[in-house]
């Protein structure tokens, strides 16, 4: 297991009820809350940014942390990442904000320390271009794009 360093931004989360955890044992994401101090209201087809109330270092350049929704919110209430998907560099150090959007037609209550988004931990591979004229080996699918599969 990595270790990474955070930073508590709000001394209301040093309560363990609202520190950065994966809710089961096997939860992937580590479930990040709104630092609010009262309840917000999103109104239909607006994003609005949160604060997390942390911040974290990853250090490790082979690491990223990815923002990712919370799929019950997004499938039963139209609450999605403003930015679909946040990623976090291994240097970045600032507080952690999530940008909600709220796509349906209804307005939506955020609560102080609601769940509304997961953070995971990916690898990153280093990668270096090499120029080519062509490339030497072709590939079944080519240049087929778009759909170019079918249904």
């Amino acid at each position: 297991m990595k270790n990474i360093n955070i930073k508590i931004l709000n001394k209301n989360i040093k309560n363990e009820n609202f520190f950065p955890k994966p809710s089961t044992l096997g939860s992937a994401g580590i479930d990040l809350r709104a630092c609010i101090i009262k309840k917000f209201n999103m109104k239909p087809n607006h994003s609005y940014l949160f604060s997390t109330g942390i911040s974290i270092y990853i250090k490790d350049t082979s690491l990223a942390a990815i923002i990712l929704p919370r799929s019950g919110l997004g499938h039963k209430y139209g609450i999605v990442l403003g930015n679909t998907v946040g990623l976090i560099d291994s240097d970045y150090q600032g507080e952690i904000m999530i940008s909600l959007w709220n796509r349906s037609n209804n307005n939506y209550y955020i609560n102080p320390y609601d769940r509304i988004a997961q953070m995971i931990f990916i690898k990153v591979e280093k990668v270096q271009f090499k120029i080519v004229q062509n490339f030497v080996d072709t590939s079944a699918r080519g240049e087929n794009g778009f759909g170019h599969t079918g249904l």
